[in-house]
C-alpha cells in the first residue's frame, strides 16, 4: 500500500489504499486508511458522507480522526456519488433504509468488517442510526454529525435555498469537482426526494429504541438543516448510552466548521470504546 500524504505526525505515517467493491449489485469506490503500526483487523471507523458528499468532500477529517484515535478507517462513495456508479432516478422514499440494510452490510462483508464504528454526516448519520437499529449486535459505537430522524420545516427550507443556489450560483461547478458527469443526478436525487410530498411523513424516531451501542450525537448550534430536537430525540429514544454534543459557532458541518472540537469529542468518546477485532 502507498503511504498517505504528508503528516503533521511523522512518527505515525498513515497507510492508504483505494479500491472498488460490488455491493447490492453496484460498483462502489472505497479508501482504506490506517496507521502503519495498527492492526488493520481492528474494528474500523466507517465514514458515511452527506447527501451531496463523497470521499474527497470529507477533506482532512478522516485522517485527523484516524490519527487522534489510532483506529483504521474505511471511507466510501455511496451509489451515485464521487467515483461510484451513477444513480437511477427517481430515488425511492426508503433510500436511506436501503442503504443501511442492503448496500452497507454487503460492503462491510466484502471488506471483512464485522464490528464497525460508524461516523456519519447528515444523510450518512441517519444511515448510521438505521444500521445500528437494524443490526444492534454489530456496531461497537456510532457517531452522528447532523443526523435526521424526521423531516423538519427548517430542513426543507434549507433544501429549497440550495435548489435556488443551484440555479443562481456556481454550486453546480463546485459540486462537479467531486461528482463530474453525475453532478446533476446527485443534486436532483437529494432535492427531489426530500421535497417530494410523499417524503414529508418520513420518520424513524419510534425505531431508535432498538439501538443499544454507545452513541455520540453531534450537531452545530446553527445547523441550517435541523434543530436541536433531532439530537434530543436520538438521545432520548435510543436504548444504549447516548451523549449529546451541540457545538457553538457551527452550522451543518461540524467536521469542517469546527474540526478541532469535533475530533477532540470523537477521540474522547472512542477512548472508552473497546478496539474490537474483525
Amino acid at each position: 500500500m502507498d503511504s498517505a500524504t504528508e503528516s503533521a505526525v511523522p512518527s505515525a505515517p498513515l497507510c492508504r489504499s483505494q479500491f472498488e467493491v460490488e455491493a447490492a449489485g453496484k460498483r462502489l469506490l472505497v479508501v482504506r486508511l490506517y496507521p502503519e503500526d495498527v492492526d488493520p483487523k481492528d474494528a474500523p471507523l466507517i465514514f458515511l458522507h452527506e447527501g451531496l458528499g463523497s470521499i474527497a468532500q470529507w477533506k482532512a477529517f478522516p485522517e485527523a480522526v484516524v490519527r487522534a484515535t489510532g483506529r483504521p478507517a474505511l471511507i466510501y462513495d455511496r451509489l451515485g456519488f464521487g467515483g461510484s456508479e451513477p444513480l437511477i432516478l427517481p430515488r425511492p422514499d426508503d433510500y436511506l433504509w436501503q442503504e443501511a440494510t442492503d448496500a452497507l452490510p454487503e460492503l462491510l462483508e466484502v471488506c471483512g468488517v464485522e464490528r464497525p464504528i460508524m461516523v456519519g454526516h447528515s444523510d450518512g448519520g441517519t444511515i448510521a442510526l438505521l444500521y445500528a437499529l437494524s443490526f444492534p449486535e454489530r456496531p461497537l459505537a456510532s457517531i452522528t454529525l447532523a443526523a435526521h430522524v424526521y423531516v423538519e420545516e427548517v430542513t426543507l427550507a434549507g433544501i429549497r435555498e440550495a435548489a435556488e443556489a443551484w440555479e443562481t450560483t456556481d454550486l453546480p461547478k463546485r459540486l462537479a469537482k467531486y461528482h463530474k458527469e453525475k453532478t446533476e443526478l446527485v443534486f436532483r436525487g437529494w432535492t427531489e426526494t426530500w421535497l417530494r410530498p410523499s417524503f414529508s411523513d418520513w420518520h424513524v424516531a419510534e425505531r431508535l429504541s432498538a439501538i443499544t451501542c454507545p452513541l455520540l450525537v453531534i450537531q452545530g448550534e446553527g445547523d441550517q438543516y435541523g434543530t436541536a430536537r433531532q439530537v434530543e430525540t436520538i438521545v432520548a429514544q435510543s436504548s444504549g448510552p447516548a451523549t449529546p454534543l451541540i457545538i457553538p459557532d457551527c452550522g451543518h458541518s461540524p467536521h469542517l466548521e469546527q474540526p478541532d472540537a469535533t475530533v477532540e469529542a470523537i477521540a474522547g468518546f472512542l477512548a472508552k470504546v473497546p478496539c474490537g477485532k474483525n
